[in-house]
């Protein structure tokens, strides 16, 4: 059992971290557009943006429901991060468990 739960919470340790750059990355483009430091009309800029929207938003809807209206400060991401970072935590302390 062990020989197949290791890798497996590993691989999805994996893919959390992965994902949480990836929200790193749309929140830094988000800052970049929104200050004018790079062209959002840039068709690399454009690609980017859009894949890291389409991965990204989904996850974060239901949190921008939830929480009040900030005045343009978006706290969603950084509360995604937060339960990530603990789902991650816990899934690595159940693998040191299982061994």
């Amino acid at each position: 059992m062990n020989v197949v739960l290791i890798p497996l919470i590993q691989v999805a340790s994996l893919a959390i971290e992965i994902y949480m750059w990836m929200l790193v990355a749309m929140a830094i483009l988000s800052w970049l557009i929104a200050f004018d430091v790079i062209n959002r009309h840039n068709n690399v800029v454009s690609t980017l943006g859009r894949f890291l929207w389409k991965i990204t938003e989904p996850p974060l809807r239901p949190i921008r429901r939830i929480l009040p209206d900030l005045g343009g400060i978006d706290i969603s991401p950084m509360i995604l991060l937060l339960g990530l970072y603990f789902l991650r935590s816990f899934l690595l302390n159940l693998a040191a468990y299982i061994v």
